[in-house]
């Protein structure tokens, strides 16, 4: 039985299109999987992959790819950077870094103990709904950053997070 070319050249089309979707999916999984793992603990709604935080993400990483500076970009965004000596690093250890803050949150007072969380309160914050990150490797061998962007923000002063 002889397949018409149009149909041949169809699925070739879509097993291409698949192959080279599934990186792209892996990578991003990678940041949403435990980010919206801790939101579900909490009840609160999944976060959504967004390309356009992700291009934001992915171009003030680029800005601060020659000094490496955990600097906020102050944009319109929730924003979380982690930073990493070397070139190792993956994002779900970035993530892991940010939820590691839990810990020293506590929601009766909503303040922080000892140590900063608000990585943490804005992977959980209720209202944020999208998220788009980025890595980059800075020049010199000066480490990794990863950056996450949220929209809406979080962390507003006398709010809770959810």
């Amino acid at each position: 039985m002889a397949f018409p070319l149009t149909l041949v050249l169809l699925i070739v089309l879509l097993l291409s299109g698949t192959a080279s979707a599934t990186p792209v999916l892996t990578g991003v999984n990678e940041y949403l999987a435990p980010q919206n793992a801790a939101r579900r603990a909490l009840r609160l709604p999944p976060l959504r992959w967004d390309r356009k935080l992700e291009a934001y993400a992915q171009w003030w990483g680029n800005q601060r790819r020659y000094d490496c500076s955990m600097l906020h970009s102050n944009g319109p965004y929730g924003e979380n950077i982690f930073w990493g000596a070397g070139d190792g690093w993956t994002p779900r250890q970035a993530v892991a870094g940010w939820l590691s803050e839990r810990r020293f949150y506590d929601y009766s007072s909503n303040t922080c103990r000892a140590v900063d969380c608000g990585h943490y309160t804005q992977i959980i914050w209720r209202a944020t709904m999208r998220v788009g990150c980025a890595k980059v490797t800075c020049f010199a061998g000066a480490g990794t950053l990863f950056i996450c962007d949220y929209d809406p923000p979080g962390n507003f002063s006398g709010e809770r997070p959810y």
